[in-house]
């Protein structure tokens, strides 16, 4: 079952044209000794865009994933993480550039799992030509297919079963036993390789079963990156002493959030960034204020879908 929507296409084709601008060439590894420090705030201006909104009834497993839905038997997707204070959250800030410095780290490859049919996490920041390692953990069959575009068009990095843990139970008694089922056991980890064509930065992860479940990735080319936590913060140290371009990345957001920043040797430097919330309709699912009218689930069929982990607002 292929889901991929025209919505996603059209935003990754965006915003690789926005990101995918200019080759870059090798990062090279160095001791870095007179590194300075990059810390800032990123918060979200403007009014929050909507949520998508997915009728559990027209997708496998509604029962089971309802779990976390908004009682009316609807699964709600909101892309944009945003505090009270307009924190936005769990968005990546790297740096453009630097052509030299840190390592990278402990090569450890990313992992994604997909949990209570969600993929964990949102957004994922890897390196081109590495992998990623996907795992499931419900008792249900997902499936993963990850793309690439650009303006020319999508193209699948891969497609895979993402296979469940043979230690869940297969065969519920009944409707309502599926539903309470909450126990999560790793499957077989789905380790595949993230190549993308030149110039290409961002790929987009959705299972092929379950259209809400969304994950998107940035391969960057050096360790200067960083995701903002609860208070929309983020922290970038060793970074070599220079003038770079600091960049704030949401694959929902198509015009690029680009800061120059110059960094001192053991210097300290803050920067508060306000990125405009986009407006108009991003998605063709997007909640809306009315009453759904396409594809109305039943009052019986809502009984049975039971947001036991989360009942979600529209």
């Amino acid at each position: 079952m292929r889901t991929w929507n025209r919505t996603i296409v059209g935003t990754v084709a965006a915003v690789a044209l926005l990101l995918g601008l200019g080759e870059a060439d090798a990062y090279e590894e160095v001791t870095v000794t007179d590194g300075g420090t990059l810390t800032g705030r990123v918060t979200l201006e403007g009014a929050v865009p909507k949520p998508k909104g997915y009728n559990l009834t027209t997708l496998p497993d509604p029962l089971y994933c309802g779990r976390i839905s908004d009682g009316q038997g609807w699964r709600i997707l909101q892309p944009f993480q945003v505090g009270p204070g307009g924190e936005f959250r769990e968005v990546v800030v790297y740096l453009e550039g630097v052509d030299k410095g840190k390592p990278f780290g402990d090569g450890s490859v990313p992992k994604i799992e997909a949990k209570d049919c969600l993929f964990i996490p949102f957004t994922t920041v890897v390196r081109d030509d590495q992998s990623v390692t996907v795992v499931n953990m419900d008792p249900v069959m997902h499936d993963i297919q990850a793309y690439e575009t650009s303006h020319l068009g999508p193209r699948v990095l891969f497609n895979v079963p993402l296979p469940m843990n043979p230690q869940h139970p297969r065969n519920f008694k009944d409707r309502s036993e599926a539903a309470m089922y909450h126990k999560h056991m790793a499957g077989a980890p789905m380790k595949e390789l993230v190549k993308l064509s030149k110039n290409r930065r961002i790929f987009v992860m959705q299972c092929g079963f379950h259209a809400y479940m969304e994950s998107w990735g940035l391969a960057v080319t050096n360790p200067y990156f960083a995701k903002t936590d609860e208070q929309g913060r983020f922290t970038l140290t060793d970074v070599p002493p220079g003038t770079y371009k600091l960049v704030v990345w949401h694959p929902y957001i198509r015009t690029a959030s680009e800061h120059p920043v110059t960094i001192g040797p053991k210097g300290t430097v803050e920067a508060t960034i306000a990125v405009p919330a986009p407006i108009g309709r991003l998605y063709a699912n997007e909640v809306l204020d009315h009453a759904y009218v396409r594809y109305n689930v039943t009052e019986e069929t809502k009984k049975e879908i039971d947001p036991m982990i989360q009942k979600q607002d529209r």
